[in-house]
């Protein structure tokens, strides 16, 4: 695959960031640490980690069900552990359309638009979830009262977010259950507020309408929302069983303040895999319990490590066994990309 410009700024921001997270820590002391850590903690960080990716297709299959009914557990299972890899190999994030393309390869009764929009969902629910749990979090008596941000108490703060996070669920539900009264309103504000940008916005919507009319059902709905709280609290368990593996008493709320800030912060450019933006926000963020930064930054390679490998190796496997090739990615991002060029098209 062609390196672009935004893969190659990523690779840069990942190169500096691991600078920064490597900075003033003692490689020895990390290793020793690792060494000495409890390998059967370790062990249950390890399958957890990859619980939550068994747990995603299973939220898929929620989502596709009212296009694709009863859809088996394996070809979800197996898009889903191929995308996963190439999120962990390829640049831009290309697996997650490939997990579309991988899908609707296997299961033709499965539509393309409907598959493409279920990303939509997908995203939106785990930035729901994530949210909510990085609150929960905040508010929590382990947190620490005097931690701020700007002289700005953050614990202040969290019930504006709490407020912000009720909104986006209710917006989401409106969007799903009445989408063109949405759309209508969503175009007449940016009409007067964002002129310039009304188009963008009415696409984006669209987009985001197009995919949430799966999960209008409101049983449906909250089965998605339940599924994804599942996803997270599982890898949330995963970062904190990686806690005590190497002897870190942080509370398992800490794991869900982690969690938040570093699926927040990967939104930022960055290699295949997310090095150097991971290590970096762990020895940002741990610190905030009173672990050190040579523990946190242990954490972080640890439990990057040990998520990594296994989830790429089964990609592999079963991407070698289905036949499939990198050119079948680029015709995959091709389609994705006309898909797009028609919803702008439609919005217009």
């Amino acid at each position: 695959m062609r390196m672009g410009v935004k893969s190659a700024l990523g690779i840069a921001v990942s190169v500096l960031l691991l600078w920064y997270a490597f900075k003033d820590i003692d490689l020895a002391q990390v290793v020793s640490a690792l060494r000495g850590s409890d390998m059967l903690l370790w062990a249950l960080c390890t399958i957890a980690s990859q619980l939550i990716f068994p747990l995603r297709a299973l939220r898929w299959r929620v989502i596709l069900d009212p296009v694709a009914p009863r859809l088996p557990f394996g070809p979800l299972w197996r898009a889903t552990a191929v995308g996963m890899m190439c999120n962990n190999v390829l640049p831009a994030r290309a697996g997650e359309i490939v997990r579309v393309f991988v899908l609707a390869r296997e299961r033709r009764e499965v539509p393309w638009s409907s598959a493409f929009a279920s990303l939509a969902i997908d995203r939106a629910f785990d930035a729901l979830s994530i949210l909510l749990l990085l609150v929960i979090a905040i508010l929590a008596p382990d947190f620490p009262k005097d931690f701020a941000i700007g002289g700005t108490p953050v614990r202040n703060s969290a019930v504006v977010m709490l407020a912000l996070v009720t909104l986006l669920f209710v917006a989401y539900f409106a969007l799903a259950r009445w989408p063109h009264a949405v759309e209508s309103l969503v175009g007449r504000v940016t009409s007067v507020v964002l002129p310039m940008h009304k188009d963008r916005i009415g696409a984006l919507v669209h987009s985001l309408a197009a995919g949430l009319a799966v999960v209008r059902d409101p049983v449906r709905f909250l089965a998605t929302f339940l599924w994804a709280m599942a996803h997270w609290l599982m890898n949330a368990l995963a970062f904190w069983f990686g806690f005590r593996a190497l002897g870190i008493t942080a509370p398992f709320t800490a794991a869900l303040f982690v969690q938040g800030v570093i699926a927040i912060g990967v939104s930022l450019p960055s290699s295949p895999g997310f090095f150097g933006v991971w290590e970096m926000l762990a020895k940002l963020s741990l610190p905030v319990y009173g672990v050190s930064e040579a523990q946190a930054v242990t954490w972080a390679i640890g439990f990057h490590v040990l998520s990594y490998i296994p989830i790429t190796l089964i990609g592999a496997w079963y991407f070698m066994r289905m036949g499939l090739h990198l050119g079948d990615v680029e015709a995959a991002k091709e389609a994705e990309k006309r898909r797009i060029t028609g919803e702008h098209e439609v919005v217009r």
